[in-house]
């Protein structure tokens, strides 16, 4: 039986040492604030897998209790409590896993920071949110890890405050991310107020009584209450995980230190839309408009992010459009009611996605905090370990056979197949984005690699006035190309520990999460939905035959042929890109100026907000509070006020002429009053 008291330390340990790290970081110094948090993190990890030993080994029941009374008003109550099923356990591994190596590979990449121990304090206090938002067991407390993820992701992307770069993007994802949380907010006050309560459990149980309800969006526009609620609380998703059009705030996000960018951008906090959707299954599987609008949202962030990545330069936004793009792929399949294959890519997705932008940070140390990629090249023997970890995540992203990602990114596209043979044009055209989405990964995947790792020395006839990372202050400006040199053990050992379950743990796995019973008690499909069930009759059997069937996949074709463009472009014929480039302009600036999205957005929203601010500031509060009700009310009482000065003449008679005057006037008023 799972014990409370194991749930809670794991949940607290990291919020004890962020506190530690945060408020005692100059008495304990950068050495403790360091321990105090990784010790943390390594209890919260070691406790969760044990968490998920109990349960899925031991037949551990599953723990849903309340452990705190949050507030009682009227019949509602909201509560501090935690559901701990096979996929919040899993979840708990991946978070604190995936944290524990960023707190280590923190040591190596921050250590000449100033900020030392306020980054430490930060990226746990994270872990704690994380954890709170996936352990919990209602909805108030899941808002509540919703907004502390957010909180921390906004401290963290304007670490270095002194850059206006880096202040500028957290105010755009704080500000994204508060246009989907608004939707959210409206989601869970649905569910209180159809459903009555803000229990997980309870909800769910109650789901049926409400299939049949409709809702007035305006008037003679009415919703099933179902489908209102789910793409409320998807809404919300679309600003934490990053869809379009709500994708704005990821890309910018990278102004903030690699580790953040693995830890937050790329294995947790933009999965926590993920993990929602397929938390609140038994409410999506009433809604079959909003599982359409979940999967056209996720097709089209699949394949038009990724395109954006092809021609990024920078190192680490080429990742970060590839996370943009995967999770396009884990939207498509909660839009086909694949949720365990979402989820499933979720976990191997978080492992090999850290590991590429861990990666991504030792080619920047060892480069000096150069991040252009045509500034690179040739790094393969001053960097084997990163480049041979960069390698193997690039191969696990690219859906390699056998590799994790082979068999989480194949069950998706299996599904989104199985779903456009019996579904209409959207589930068509998620079928064709996620099989483009293919090639496109590959392509930009080893385009990267080979910019970075292979071909000519292109640092040396670099000069020194070259764009910096986020290490902008200790960037060098010698005039001379510095020797490229492998990163220390603390940023290396996590690239190892990382690369091991990204080859590894989709081939164990596959089996009972994706085509078994692993996730049966926390995720409900109905069965006309099963998407996993048809294609684990038709494809799956086993592990070994999933991944020897590759050569019948077209995923595999694809991702072959984006490889071998690849491989030509960037290593047989490296002149060849600048003439396409050439040739393709115009395409190329579209790509490279995102749509005009941002732009659009910056011209309407932000431009007009300030415009709408500046009207009413004139108009509001210049010339109707301060010009009427202040400074008029008081130009009022000044007039009155030398109105009435005229009275007061100090003289006895002119005072007794007002009173004869004034009792002349009531007799005056009580005789036509009595009259009347």
């Amino acid at each position: 039986m799972i014990s409370q008291n194991v749930l809670l330390t794991a949940a607290l340990a990291p919020l004890f040492g962020a506190v530690i790290a945060g408020l005692f970081g100059r008495q304990v110094g950068r050495a403790g604030a360091h321990w105090v948090t990784i010790l943390g993190v390594a209890l919260s990890c070691g406790l969760s897998i044990q968490v998920l030993y109990q349960l899925v080994y031991e037949q551990a029941p599953i723990f849903n209790q309340n452990l705190y009374t949050w507030f009682e008003i009227g019949g509602y109550s909201a509560h501090v409590g935690f559901l701990v099923d096979k996929l919040t356990a899993m979840m708990m591994v991946v978070v604190s896993f995936v944290s524990l190596l960023v707190h280590v590979y923190t040591i190596g990449y921050m250590h000449d920071d100033p900020g030392y121990q306020r980054f430490f304090s930060y990226i746990s206090l994270f872990t704690f949110s994380m954890l709170m938002l996936v352990m919990s067991n209602n909805f108030l407390q899941l808002f509540f890890g919703w907004e502390a993820v957010g909180l921390v992701s906004y401290l963290l992307i304007g670490f270095w405050f002194k850059r206006p770069s880096a202040i500028f993007a957290n105010m755009k994802a704080f500000l994204v991310n508060r246009v989907g949380d608004f939707g959210f907010l409206l989601g869970i006050a649905g569910v209180l107020y159809w459903l009555g309560t803000l229990d997980y459990a309870t909800a769910f149980q109650n789901a049926p009584s409400i299939a049949a309800s409709t809702v007035d969006i305006w008037p003679g526009a009415g919703w099933s209450v179902p489908t209102f609620i789910c793409i409320a609380l998807f809404v919300g998703a679309m600003g934490k995980s990053a869809q379009v059009p709500l994708h704005v705030w990821l890309p910018d996000s990278m102004e903030g230190p690699t580790p953040i960018s693995a830890l937050i951008h790329a294995a947790t906090m933009v999965t926590a839309g993920i993990f929602m959707v397929a938390r609140m299954s038994p409410l999506f599987e009433m809604s079959e408009t909003a599982l359409a609008f979940v999967l056209f949202i996720g097709a089209t962030t699949a394949l038009f992010t990724g395109l954006i990545g092809v021609v990024q330069n920078d190192i680490k936004r080429v990742v970060a459009y590839s996370t943009l793009s995967q999770l396009g792929y884990m939207t498509v399949a909660l839009g086909v009611s694949a949720y365990a294959g979402a989820v499933f890519h979720l976990m191997t997705h978080a492992f090999f996605k850290a590991l590429l932008f861990l990666a991504a940070g030792s080619v920047i140390i060892g480069m000096h905090h150069e991040q252009d990629m045509r500034r690179m090249g040739g790094l393969r023997k001053y960097m084997p370990i990163t480049w041979i970890t960069s390698l193997i995540g690039t191969l696990a992203l690219v859906g390699t056979p056998f590799f994790s990602g082979y068999y989480s990114k194949d069950s998706i596209i299996l599904a989104a197949e199985t779903a456009a043979h019996h579904g209409g044009w959207v589930q068509q055209y998620a079928m064709w984005s996620v099989l483009l989405g293919v090639f496109i990964t590959s392509f930009y995947s080893f385009r990267l690699l080979y910019l970075t790792f292979h071909g000519e020395e292109r640092f040396r006839h670099v000069d020194a006035h070259h764009h910096a990372d986020s290490h902008g202050d200790h960037a060098h400006s010698d005039g001379h190309a510095h020797q490229p040199h492998e990163s220390p053990w603390v940023v290396t050992l996590p690239l190892v520990l990382l690369a091991i379950p990204s080859m590894l743990i989709g081939f164990f796995t596959v089996g009972p999460m994706v085509f078994g019973d692993y996730f049966a008690a926390a995720i409900q499909v109905l069965p006309a939905h099963d998407t996993l069930a048809a294609v684990k009759e038709e494809y799956f059997h086993g592990p070994l035959a999933f991944g020897m069937h590759f050569y019948a996949s077209p995923a595999f074709w694809l991702a072959f042929a984006g490889f071998a463009a690849a491989s030509y472009l960037y290593l047989i014929n490296p002149v060849l890109p600048a003439r396409l480039r050439a040739a393709f302009e115009l395409p190329v600036r579209v790509l490279e100026n995102k749509y005009g999205v941002d732009d659009l957005y910056q011209a309407v929203f932000a431009r007009g907000s300030l415009w709408l601010g500046r009207v009413f500031w004139k108009r509001g509060d210049v010339a109707l509070i301060d010009g009427i009700a202040v400074n008029g009310s008081a130009q009022l009482v000044g007039w009155s006020a030398s109105l009435l000065r005229q009275i007061q003449s100090g003289r006895m008679y002119h005072y007794a002429f007002a009173m004869i005057l004034g009792l002349i006037a009531l007799l005056g008023s009580l005789i036509w009053t009595l009259r009347a």
